[in-house]
Protein backbone atom coordinates (compact mmCIF):
# COMPACT_ATOMS: atom_id res chain seq x y z
CA UNK A 1 0.00 0.00 0.00
CA UNK A 2 1.25 3.58 -0.98
CA UNK A 3 0.56 6.62 0.56
CA UNK A 4 0.17 8.00 -3.09
CA UNK A 5 -0.27 6.80 -6.23
CA UNK A 6 -0.09 9.33 -9.44
CA UNK A 7 -1.59 8.03 -12.72
CA UNK A 8 1.01 10.30 -15.34
CA UNK A 9 4.41 11.26 -14.90
CA UNK A 10 4.08 15.12 -16.13
CA UNK A 11 4.66 18.03 -14.30
CA UNK A 12 1.66 18.01 -12.16
CA UNK A 13 2.74 14.15 -11.60
CA UNK A 14 6.45 14.46 -11.26
CA UNK A 15 5.89 17.62 -9.01
CA UNK A 16 3.40 15.83 -6.95
CA UNK A 17 5.82 12.54 -6.46
CA UNK A 18 8.75 15.09 -5.61
CA UNK A 19 7.20 17.23 -3.06
CA UNK A 20 5.37 13.90 -1.24
CA UNK A 21 9.20 12.91 -0.46
CA UNK A 22 9.29 16.51 2.00
CA UNK A 23 6.03 15.09 4.16
CA UNK A 24 7.85 11.47 3.88
CA UNK A 25 5.13 9.77 2.01
CA UNK A 26 5.25 6.67 -0.17
CA UNK A 27 4.65 7.25 -3.49
CA UNK A 28 4.44 4.94 -7.01
CA UNK A 29 4.07 7.25 -9.93
CA UNK A 30 2.42 5.38 -13.47
CA UNK A 31 3.58 6.50 -16.66
CA UNK A 32 3.00 4.67 -19.66
CA UNK A 33 5.38 6.83 -22.04
CA UNK A 34 8.34 8.69 -20.58
CA UNK A 35 8.63 10.42 -17.01
CA UNK A 36 8.34 14.41 -17.94
CA UNK A 37 5.24 14.87 -19.67
CA UNK A 38 4.15 17.09 -22.73
CA UNK A 39 6.01 20.23 -21.17
CA UNK A 40 9.66 18.34 -21.13
CA UNK A 41 9.26 15.70 -23.91
CA UNK A 42 7.20 17.10 -26.77
CA UNK A 43 5.91 20.61 -25.35
CA UNK A 44 8.12 23.51 -23.17
CA UNK A 45 11.71 22.61 -23.46
CA UNK A 46 11.82 20.97 -27.07
CA UNK A 47 9.86 24.47 -28.53
CA UNK A 48 12.17 26.23 -26.44
CA UNK A 49 15.05 24.73 -27.78
CA UNK A 50 14.24 25.52 -31.11
CA UNK A 51 13.29 29.03 -30.57
CA UNK A 52 16.67 29.48 -29.11
CA UNK A 53 18.06 27.85 -32.37
CA UNK A 54 16.38 30.49 -34.25
CA UNK A 55 17.36 33.54 -31.94
CA UNK A 56 20.92 32.54 -32.54
CA UNK A 57 20.82 32.54 -36.33
CA UNK A 58 18.82 35.81 -36.23
CA UNK A 59 21.69 37.23 -34.32
CA UNK A 60 24.47 35.80 -36.36
CA UNK A 61 22.09 37.14 -39.63
CA UNK A 62 22.00 40.65 -37.82
CA UNK A 63 25.10 41.08 -36.72
CA UNK A 64 26.67 43.73 -38.79
CA UNK A 65 23.69 46.04 -37.41
CA UNK A 66 26.54 46.20 -34.32
CA UNK A 67 29.53 46.10 -36.22
CA UNK A 68 30.34 42.76 -36.46
CA UNK A 69 30.79 41.08 -39.57
CA UNK A 70 29.98 37.20 -39.39
CA UNK A 71 28.67 36.91 -43.09
CA UNK A 72 25.16 35.14 -43.71
CA UNK A 73 24.47 32.10 -41.06
CA UNK A 74 23.72 28.33 -42.45
CA UNK A 75 21.20 26.58 -40.46
CA UNK A 76 22.27 22.68 -39.83
CA UNK A 77 18.90 21.52 -39.16
CA UNK A 78 20.08 17.86 -38.32
CA UNK A 79 22.57 19.64 -35.80
CA UNK A 80 19.88 21.93 -34.04
CA UNK A 81 17.64 18.48 -33.87
CA UNK A 82 20.21 16.68 -32.04
CA UNK A 83 20.68 19.14 -30.20
CA UNK A 84 17.03 19.64 -28.89
CA UNK A 85 17.08 15.72 -28.21
CA UNK A 86 20.31 15.69 -26.52
CA UNK A 87 18.61 18.41 -24.08
CA UNK A 88 15.49 16.42 -23.71
CA UNK A 89 17.01 13.39 -22.82
CA UNK A 90 19.28 15.37 -20.35
CA UNK A 91 16.61 16.42 -18.66
CA UNK A 92 14.39 12.97 -18.46
CA UNK A 93 17.36 11.36 -17.12
CA UNK A 94 17.86 13.51 -14.61
CA UNK A 95 13.92 13.91 -13.81
CA UNK A 96 14.31 9.96 -13.39
CA UNK A 97 17.08 9.87 -11.11
CA UNK A 98 16.04 12.39 -8.73
CA UNK A 99 12.32 10.97 -8.26
CA UNK A 100 14.37 7.61 -7.64
CA UNK A 101 16.63 9.15 -5.21
CA UNK A 102 13.06 10.45 -3.38
CA UNK A 103 11.94 6.96 -3.10
CA UNK A 104 9.65 7.55 -5.15
CA UNK A 105 8.59 3.83 -7.50
CA UNK A 106 8.13 4.47 -11.13
CA UNK A 107 6.14 2.18 -12.76
CA UNK A 108 5.86 1.71 -16.54
CA UNK A 109 2.12 1.31 -17.80
CA UNK A 110 -0.91 2.95 -18.48
CA UNK A 111 -3.04 3.44 -15.32
CA UNK A 112 -6.73 3.59 -14.47
CA UNK A 113 -8.61 3.42 -11.27
CA UNK A 114 -10.51 1.00 -10.33
CA UNK A 115 -12.32 -0.35 -7.08
CA UNK A 116 -10.95 2.31 -5.62
CA UNK A 117 -7.18 1.40 -6.71
CA UNK A 118 -5.09 1.97 -9.72
CA UNK A 119 -4.97 -1.22 -12.67
CA UNK A 120 -1.96 -1.22 -14.62
CA UNK A 121 -1.80 -2.55 -17.61
CA UNK A 122 2.18 -3.20 -18.61
CA UNK A 123 3.40 -2.62 -21.83
CA UNK A 124 3.41 -6.79 -21.92
CA UNK A 125 -0.42 -6.64 -21.69
CA UNK A 126 -0.10 -7.71 -18.05
CA UNK A 127 -2.28 -5.77 -15.71
CA UNK A 128 -1.16 -5.83 -11.98
CA UNK A 129 -3.10 -3.68 -9.18
CA UNK A 130 -1.22 -0.88 -7.14
CA UNK A 131 -3.04 -0.31 -4.00
CA UNK A 132 -3.26 3.08 -2.77
CA UNK A 133 -4.69 5.38 0.33
CA UNK A 134 -5.02 8.62 -2.02
CA UNK A 135 -5.09 8.68 -5.68
CA UNK A 136 -3.61 11.72 -8.00
CA UNK A 137 -4.72 12.10 -11.59
CA UNK A 138 -2.19 13.56 -13.82
CA UNK A 139 -2.66 12.30 -17.11
CA UNK A 140 -2.74 15.77 -19.03
CA UNK A 141 -3.56 16.77 -22.16
CA UNK A 142 -3.26 15.90 -26.37
CA UNK A 143 -3.21 18.46 -29.29
CA UNK A 144 -6.71 19.27 -30.55
CA UNK A 145 -7.62 18.75 -33.91
CA UNK A 146 -10.80 20.28 -36.16
CA UNK A 147 -12.96 18.87 -38.64
CA UNK A 148 -11.20 18.53 -42.33
CA UNK A 149 -7.74 18.25 -40.91
CA UNK A 150 -7.10 14.89 -39.85
CA UNK A 151 -3.83 13.96 -38.39
CA UNK A 152 -1.24 11.85 -40.50
CA UNK A 153 2.24 13.28 -38.91
CA UNK A 154 3.25 13.83 -42.56
CA UNK A 155 0.96 16.62 -44.46
CA UNK A 156 -1.09 17.38 -41.67
CA UNK A 157 0.55 17.56 -37.80
CA UNK A 158 0.61 18.61 -34.48
CA UNK A 159 2.87 19.87 -32.22
CA UNK A 160 4.01 16.37 -31.16
CA UNK A 161 4.88 15.90 -34.74
CA UNK A 162 6.57 19.25 -35.74
CA UNK A 163 8.99 19.05 -32.72
CA UNK A 164 10.90 16.06 -34.69
CA UNK A 165 10.81 17.48 -38.70
CA UNK A 166 13.68 15.66 -39.94
CA UNK A 167 14.54 18.53 -42.37
CA UNK A 168 13.31 22.21 -42.43
CA UNK A 169 9.49 22.59 -44.00
CA UNK A 170 9.89 25.05 -46.60
CA UNK A 171 6.26 26.88 -46.26
CA UNK A 172 3.74 25.54 -43.87
CA UNK A 173 0.36 26.70 -42.63
CA UNK A 174 -0.59 27.07 -39.22
CA UNK A 175 -4.10 26.88 -38.10
CA UNK A 176 -4.52 28.24 -34.53
CA UNK A 177 -2.46 31.53 -33.25
CA UNK A 178 -2.77 30.93 -29.43
CA UNK A 179 0.36 30.50 -27.87
CA UNK A 180 1.82 27.34 -29.58
CA UNK A 181 0.88 28.67 -32.79
CA UNK A 182 2.76 32.09 -32.52
CA UNK A 183 5.92 30.32 -31.75
CA UNK A 184 6.29 28.29 -34.22
CA UNK A 185 5.46 30.85 -36.59
CA UNK A 186 8.17 33.04 -34.87
CA UNK A 187 10.61 30.08 -35.00
CA UNK A 188 9.82 28.82 -38.25
CA UNK A 189 10.15 32.40 -39.93
CA UNK A 190 13.48 33.45 -38.26
CA UNK A 191 15.29 30.26 -40.04
CA UNK A 192 13.21 30.91 -43.30
CA UNK A 193 10.68 29.03 -43.84
CA UNK A 194 7.52 30.86 -45.60
CA UNK A 195 4.76 30.62 -43.51
CA UNK A 196 1.08 31.49 -43.40
CA UNK A 197 -0.64 31.65 -39.54
CA UNK A 198 -4.52 31.59 -39.49
CA UNK A 199 -6.56 32.56 -36.85
CA UNK A 200 -10.56 32.53 -36.13
CA UNK A 201 -10.63 35.56 -33.34
CA UNK A 202 -10.06 39.02 -34.71
CA UNK A 203 -6.62 38.80 -33.25
CA UNK A 204 -3.39 36.63 -32.73
CA UNK A 205 -3.12 35.49 -29.29
CA UNK A 206 -7.13 35.86 -28.54
CA UNK A 207 -7.62 36.39 -24.92
CA UNK A 208 -4.24 39.05 -23.95
CA UNK A 209 -3.94 42.56 -24.28
CA UNK A 210 -4.79 43.95 -27.49
CA UNK A 211 -1.49 46.36 -27.84
CA UNK A 212 0.54 42.95 -27.06
CA UNK A 213 -1.67 41.33 -30.02
CA UNK A 214 -0.69 44.24 -32.12
CA UNK A 215 2.87 44.56 -31.20
CA UNK A 216 3.55 41.07 -31.90
CA UNK A 217 1.71 40.75 -35.12
CA UNK A 218 3.47 43.82 -36.22
CA UNK A 219 7.03 41.92 -35.54
CA UNK A 220 5.39 38.69 -37.12
CA UNK A 221 4.81 40.52 -40.20
CA UNK A 222 8.29 41.86 -40.60
CA UNK A 223 9.79 38.16 -40.14
CA UNK A 224 7.37 37.67 -42.68
CA UNK A 225 4.99 35.83 -41.64
CA UNK A 226 1.17 36.25 -43.21
CA UNK A 227 -1.55 36.50 -40.82
CA UNK A 228 -5.16 35.69 -41.52
CA UNK A 229 -7.17 37.11 -38.86
CA UNK A 230 -11.03 36.58 -38.22
CA UNK A 231 -10.53 33.85 -40.88
CA UNK A 232 -11.99 30.10 -41.11
CA UNK A 233 -10.37 27.73 -42.66
CA UNK A 234 -12.28 24.75 -44.83
CA UNK A 235 -11.21 21.75 -45.46
CA UNK A 236 -7.45 20.86 -46.25
CA UNK A 237 -7.17 19.69 -50.18
CA UNK A 238 -3.91 16.96 -50.50
CA UNK A 239 -2.68 16.89 -53.86
CA UNK A 240 0.69 14.81 -54.07
CA UNK A 241 2.86 16.42 -52.31
CA UNK A 242 1.45 19.26 -51.53
CA UNK A 243 -1.84 20.83 -49.01
CA UNK A 244 -4.03 23.53 -50.10
CA UNK A 245 -5.61 25.27 -47.35
CA UNK A 246 -8.65 26.91 -48.41
CA UNK A 247 -10.64 29.65 -46.88
CA UNK A 248 -12.99 32.18 -48.47
CA UNK A 249 -12.90 32.52 -51.92
CA UNK A 250 -8.72 32.10 -51.50
CA UNK A 251 -6.18 29.52 -50.67
CA UNK A 252 -2.60 28.87 -49.78
CA UNK A 253 -0.66 26.15 -50.68
CA UNK A 254 1.72 24.64 -48.77
CA UNK A 255 4.07 21.73 -47.94
CA UNK A 256 2.26 20.52 -44.91
CA UNK A 257 -0.12 22.16 -42.17
CA UNK A 258 0.10 22.57 -38.45
CA UNK A 259 -2.86 22.34 -36.69
CA UNK A 260 -2.22 24.58 -33.04
CA UNK A 261 -6.23 24.29 -31.68
CA UNK A 262 -5.55 24.38 -28.48
CA UNK A 263 -5.10 21.36 -26.00
CA UNK A 264 -7.62 18.48 -24.85
CA UNK A 265 -7.60 16.58 -21.44
CA UNK A 266 -7.22 12.70 -21.56
CA UNK A 267 -9.88 11.78 -19.28
CA UNK A 268 -11.22 8.98 -20.89
CA UNK A 269 -10.80 5.12 -20.27
CA UNK A 270 -9.34 5.95 -16.86
CA UNK A 271 -12.25 4.62 -14.78
CA UNK A 272 -13.49 8.25 -13.49
CA UNK A 273 -17.34 8.04 -14.04
CA UNK A 274 -17.26 4.36 -11.94
CA UNK A 275 -15.02 6.48 -9.03
CA UNK A 276 -17.71 8.79 -8.55
CA UNK A 277 -15.60 11.96 -10.13
CA UNK A 278 -17.55 14.88 -11.70
CA UNK A 279 -16.63 15.94 -15.32
CA UNK A 280 -17.43 19.48 -16.50
CA UNK A 281 -16.92 18.85 -20.03
CA UNK A 282 -14.21 16.36 -20.15
CA UNK A 283 -12.36 18.21 -17.74
CA UNK A 284 -12.23 17.37 -13.83
CA UNK A 285 -14.04 19.18 -11.56
CA UNK A 286 -12.09 19.83 -8.10
CA UNK A 287 -12.03 22.08 -4.84
CA UNK A 288 -9.15 24.29 -6.16
CA UNK A 289 -7.84 24.84 -2.90
CA UNK A 290 -7.54 21.26 -1.91
CA UNK A 291 -7.36 19.63 -5.70
CA UNK A 292 -9.90 17.05 -4.40
CA UNK A 293 -12.00 15.70 -6.88
CA UNK A 294 -16.39 14.47 -5.64
CA UNK A 295 -14.25 11.32 -4.36
CA UNK A 296 -12.24 12.83 -1.89
CA UNK A 297 -8.99 10.19 -1.77
CA UNK A 298 -8.62 11.30 -5.38
CA UNK A 299 -7.04 14.38 -6.20
CA UNK A 300 -6.57 16.19 -9.76
CA UNK A 301 -3.85 18.35 -11.26
CA UNK A 302 -2.80 20.05 -14.14
CA UNK A 303 -4.01 20.16 -17.96
CA UNK A 304 -6.59 18.15 -17.02
CA UNK A 305 -8.84 20.42 -14.14
CA UNK A 306 -11.68 22.48 -14.96
CA UNK A 307 -10.55 26.26 -15.75
CA UNK A 308 -7.00 26.58 -14.85
CA UNK A 309 -4.52 27.30 -17.16
CA UNK A 310 -2.39 24.80 -19.03
CA UNK A 311 0.55 25.48 -18.26
CA UNK A 312 3.81 23.62 -16.75
CA UNK A 313 4.04 25.94 -13.57
CA UNK A 314 0.30 25.72 -12.67
CA UNK A 315 0.51 21.20 -12.75
CA UNK A 316 3.63 22.21 -10.63
CA UNK A 317 1.21 24.43 -8.17
CA UNK A 318 -1.29 21.76 -8.22
CA UNK A 319 0.81 19.05 -7.39
CA UNK A 320 1.84 20.92 -4.29
CA UNK A 321 -1.31 22.05 -2.97
CA UNK A 322 -2.64 18.26 -3.46
CA UNK A 323 0.36 16.64 -1.79
CA UNK A 324 0.59 19.23 1.01
CA UNK A 325 -3.65 18.18 1.78
CA UNK A 326 -2.64 14.65 2.10
CA UNK A 327 -0.06 14.96 4.36
CA UNK A 328 -1.03 17.67 6.59
CA UNK A 329 -5.14 18.57 5.87
CA UNK A 330 -3.98 21.86 5.24
CA UNK A 331 -5.15 23.90 2.43
CA UNK A 332 -2.90 26.01 0.63
CA UNK A 333 -4.88 28.09 -2.24
CA UNK A 334 -3.30 29.02 -5.18
CA UNK A 335 -3.64 32.10 -6.35
CA UNK A 336 -3.78 31.47 -9.74
CA UNK A 337 -4.34 35.51 -10.78
CA UNK A 338 -0.72 35.56 -9.94
CA UNK A 339 0.39 32.88 -12.52
CA UNK A 340 2.45 34.56 -14.98
CA UNK A 341 1.60 33.65 -18.79
CA UNK A 342 4.90 33.55 -20.91
CA UNK A 343 4.25 33.46 -24.85
CA UNK A 344 8.32 32.27 -26.16
CA UNK A 345 8.15 34.19 -29.50
CA UNK A 346 10.36 36.64 -30.41
CA UNK A 347 9.55 39.41 -29.07
CA UNK A 348 8.30 37.41 -25.55
CA UNK A 349 4.47 38.24 -24.50
CA UNK A 350 4.10 37.95 -20.81
CA UNK A 351 1.41 38.60 -18.77
CA UNK A 352 0.14 38.32 -14.82
CA UNK A 353 -3.23 39.12 -13.47
CA UNK A 354 -6.20 40.37 -15.69
CA UNK A 355 -6.44 41.96 -18.58
CA UNK A 356 -8.31 45.27 -19.41
CA UNK A 357 -11.60 43.46 -20.80
CA UNK A 358 -11.12 41.12 -17.91
CA UNK A 359 -11.54 43.55 -14.67
CA UNK A 360 -14.02 45.75 -16.47
CA UNK A 361 -16.06 42.23 -16.89
CA UNK A 362 -15.48 42.08 -13.04
CA UNK A 363 -17.29 44.98 -12.40
CA UNK A 364 -13.86 46.60 -11.36
CA UNK A 365 -13.48 50.92 -12.55
CA UNK A 366 -9.98 50.34 -14.31
CA UNK A 367 -6.97 52.61 -15.11
CA UNK A 368 -4.31 51.66 -17.60
CA UNK A 369 -1.43 52.71 -18.53
CA UNK A 370 0.90 51.85 -21.27
CA UNK A 371 4.70 52.41 -22.09
CA UNK A 372 6.19 51.65 -25.44
CA UNK A 373 9.96 50.88 -25.47
CA UNK A 374 11.23 53.19 -28.47
CA UNK A 375 12.23 55.59 -26.24
CA UNK A 376 14.36 53.15 -23.68
CA UNK A 377 18.07 53.18 -23.86
CA UNK A 378 18.55 49.37 -23.30
CA UNK A 379 15.65 48.80 -26.01
CA UNK A 380 17.50 50.60 -28.49
CA UNK A 381 20.69 49.09 -27.60
CA UNK A 382 19.79 46.10 -27.88
CA UNK A 383 17.83 47.23 -31.94
CA UNK A 384 14.55 45.77 -29.95
CA UNK A 385 12.64 48.57 -29.60
CA UNK A 386 8.91 46.92 -30.80
CA UNK A 387 7.80 46.16 -27.12
CA UNK A 388 5.56 47.57 -24.83
CA UNK A 389 4.46 47.37 -21.13
CA UNK A 390 0.88 47.76 -20.28
CA UNK A 391 -0.44 47.98 -16.52
CA UNK A 392 -4.32 47.59 -15.49
CA UNK A 393 -5.19 48.95 -12.26
CA UNK A 394 -8.57 49.45 -10.38
CA UNK A 395 -9.45 53.13 -9.73
CA UNK A 396 -7.84 54.60 -6.48
CA UNK A 397 -6.55 50.86 -6.22
CA UNK A 398 -4.30 47.99 -7.03
CA UNK A 399 -2.48 46.88 -9.85
CA UNK A 400 -4.84 43.96 -10.75
CA UNK A 401 -2.94 42.62 -14.20
CA UNK A 402 0.34 43.33 -16.23
CA UNK A 403 1.18 42.19 -19.77
CA UNK A 404 4.99 42.78 -21.09
CA UNK A 405 6.22 43.10 -24.63
CA UNK A 406 9.99 42.43 -25.10
CA UNK A 407 12.37 39.72 -25.99
CA UNK A 408 13.31 38.90 -22.10
CA UNK A 409 9.59 39.72 -20.96
CA UNK A 410 9.40 36.33 -19.69
CA UNK A 411 11.81 36.69 -17.40
CA UNK A 412 10.98 40.34 -16.05
CA UNK A 413 7.19 39.56 -15.73
CA UNK A 414 8.08 38.17 -12.39
CA UNK A 415 8.29 41.54 -10.34
CA UNK A 416 5.02 42.18 -11.52
CA UNK A 417 3.72 38.85 -10.14
CA UNK A 418 4.57 39.90 -7.26
CA UNK A 419 3.54 43.22 -7.32
CA UNK A 420 0.05 41.59 -8.53
CA UNK A 421 -0.12 39.00 -6.44
CA UNK A 422 0.75 41.30 -3.14
CA UNK A 423 -2.02 43.87 -4.35
CA UNK A 424 0.32 46.51 -4.64
CA UNK A 425 -1.36 50.59 -4.84
CA UNK A 426 0.81 51.97 -8.22
CA UNK A 427 2.56 54.32 -6.01
CA UNK A 428 4.00 51.40 -3.49
CA UNK A 429 5.50 49.69 -6.54
CA UNK A 430 6.70 53.30 -8.01
CA UNK A 431 8.79 53.98 -5.05
CA UNK A 432 11.48 51.19 -5.69
CA UNK A 433 14.25 51.90 -8.06
CA UNK A 434 14.70 50.76 -11.28
CA UNK A 435 18.23 50.41 -13.02
CA UNK A 436 19.22 52.34 -15.74
CA UNK A 437 19.51 51.34 -18.47
CA UNK A 438 17.87 48.08 -18.19
CA UNK A 439 14.69 46.82 -20.08
CA UNK A 440 12.99 46.29 -16.40
CA UNK A 441 12.96 50.16 -15.84
CA UNK A 442 10.24 50.27 -18.32
CA UNK A 443 8.01 49.26 -15.62
CA UNK A 444 9.36 51.96 -13.37
CA UNK A 445 7.99 54.37 -16.22
CA UNK A 446 5.15 52.70 -16.22
CA UNK A 447 4.38 52.73 -12.46
CA UNK A 448 5.34 56.13 -12.43
CA UNK A 449 2.83 56.97 -14.81
CA UNK A 450 -0.27 54.69 -13.31
CA UNK A 451 0.81 56.04 -10.12
CA UNK A 452 0.18 59.65 -11.88
CA UNK A 453 4.03 60.58 -11.14
CA UNK A 454 5.52 60.29 -15.30
CA UNK A 455 9.19 60.50 -15.34
CA UNK A 456 10.10 60.31 -19.16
Amino acid sequence: MHDVVIIGGGPGGYAAALYAYNFGLSVALIEKDTVGGTCLVRGCIPAKTWLETAEIYQTVANAETFGVLAGDPKLDWQAALRRKNDIVDRLVKGLTGLMKTRGTDIIDGYGRIADGQVEVTAPDGTTSVVEASNIVIATGSVPGTIPGYAIDGDRIVTSDDALDWEDQPRRVAIIGAGAIGVEFASFLADVGTEVHLFEMEDQVLPGMEPEAAKALTRELKRKGVSIYTATAVEAAEISGSTVTVPFGDRGVEVDVVLVAVGRSPVTSDIGLEAAGIELDGAFIAVDRTTMQTASHRIYAVGDIVHDTPQLAHVGFAEGIAAVTHIATGATDAINYRAIPMIVYTHPEVASVGLTEAEAIELGYEVETTNHGLRGLGRAIIHDETGGTVKIVAEKDGPVLGATVVDPVAGEIIHELMYIVGWEAMPAEAAAYIHAHPTVSEAIGETLLASAGRPLH
